[in-house]
């Protein structure tokens, strides 16, 4: 140690040695940059990528037996097909995608866990096979909106193919009848899957036109054996601040325009009966408006349902004259949707049938709704009724 080291004011010496550190870093990233460029430009001059990195699926040509298919439920209502097994067993990819098979209408999907490794599987139990009759192209025509239901060549009539078949035992043909519209479904995903699990098939579901996937729920209500109606939205009195929505038949349009529209309403989906009114107070009362549209209904082999909301409805008195079938609710089952209120609509309704023989009752697919309608269905012939699909109450009015 020399004597400036030990004369040196303590820590002069290191901070001139560790100065000199950090002038080292910024040459050493840029070395380390430049040997990270170079090897890209290399890659670049060498390699060929036409993918550019996009994502490969590497297949397998070894031969080997084919797996069997393993078909697994989608969250979109349709089922895929996955093949499970040795290498070379899974076909190879296609642009197209996936294998998709339809669930059958009225099959269930069951999920099971394996409790050893925790992994699922989801299981298709198939329903039985849907008796309904099958959409007859014969029975549509081709409009702009897409098809609409028309009266068969040989005249066989929509209303009548898609009729539900109901045979009332002969000890019980003199029992007061009862038909139920349970009306709103498509438009909540919930509601709807609890009318299609546990509503009987003697109900008769009233579908509205603005629903996503109506095609599907028709085809499972039509399995079910339900009878199904289109809700067809009509201009109510306070309209426009109460408005059922787009496609609306309205009084201040001309006869063809109301057509138009009620093309619209009719292409939504396939295999009902008949048409049934949703609001519509304004509408039902004009004489001048609902003929044209209470005639095309008639000219189309179908039946209309008033749903007895309006007094004001002109309906009865006009379905005559137009030879068309003619129903009519008596009861809004849920206007006040409490379990106690419509637990009392029920008795009014059951009330209305043995007095005059038949009674219509009119309800929307609301969970308090549905819980306690099917829970009174399983009960209503053991108090002496018959549940009844609505065309069995549909009848050709007499022309006023």
């Amino acid at each position: 140690m020399t004597s400036d080291e030990l004369n040196a004011p303590l820590g002069q010496d290191k901070k001139k040695r560790l100065g000199r550190l950090p002038a080292l870093v910024p040459q050493l990233l840029a070395g380390l940059l430049g040997l990270f460029g170079l090897a890209v430009a290399i890659w670049g001059a060498f390699v060929t990528d036409p993918l550019g990195g996009e994502p490969v699926a590497v297949v397998s040509t070894t031969s080997s037996t084919a797996a069997a298919p393993v078909v697994i439920a989608g969250g979109d209502g349709r089922s895929h097909t996955r093949f499970d097994g040795t290498a070379g067993g899974a076909p190879a990819a296609s642009a197209a995608g996936p294998v998709k098979k339809a669930v059958p209408p009225g099959s269930t999907t069951v999920t099971i866990i394996d409790g050893s490794s925790g992994k699922s599987h989801e299981v298709i139990i198939p329903g039985k096979a849907s008796s309904a009759a099958p959409i007859d192209s014969k029975m549509l025509e081709i409009t702009r909106h897409g098809p609409i239901p028309k009266i068969g060549p040989d005249g066989a009539r929509p209303y009548m193919l898609y009729a539900g078949k109901r045979v009332v035992p002969p000890d019980k043909k003199d029992w007061p009848r009862i038909a139920l519209i349970v009306g709103g479904l498509g438009i909540s995903a919930s509601g709807t899957a609890d009318a299609l699990a546990q509503m009987p098939a003697t109900v008769s579901f009233a579908l509205a036109p603005y629903g996503a996937g109506l095609a599907d729920v028709a085809t499972q209500a039509r399995a079910g054996k339900h009878e199904l109606l289109l809700q067809s939205p009509m201009e109510p009195f306070d309209f426009p601040d109460n408005d059922p929505g787009p496609q609306t038949l309205l009084t201040s349009l001309t006869a063809d325009q109301n057509i138009d529209r009620l093309h619209w309403q009719m292409s939504r989906f396939q295999g009902y009966v008949g048409l049934i009114s949703y609001m519509g107070s304004k509408f039902t009362a004009n004489e001048h408006a609902l003929t044209p549209v209470l005639r095309e209904i008639a000219a189309r082999g179908l039946i209309y349902v008033d749903d007895g909301t309006s007094p004001r409805s002109v309906a009865g008195q006009l379905a005559g004259s137009q030879n068309l079938p003619f129903a009519k609710a008596d009861i809004v089952v849920d206007a006040v949707p409490t379990p106690t209120e419509i637990d009392h609509a029920l008795a009014r309704l059951e009330l209305a049938a043995r007095e005059r023989g038949s009674a219509i009752g009119l309800a929307t697919a609301l969970p308090a709704t549905v819980g306690r309608i099917a829970a009174w269905a399983k009960q209503v012939e053991a108090k002496g009724f018959v549940l009844v699909p609505i065309t069995a109450m549909a009848v050709k009015a007499k022309s006023s």
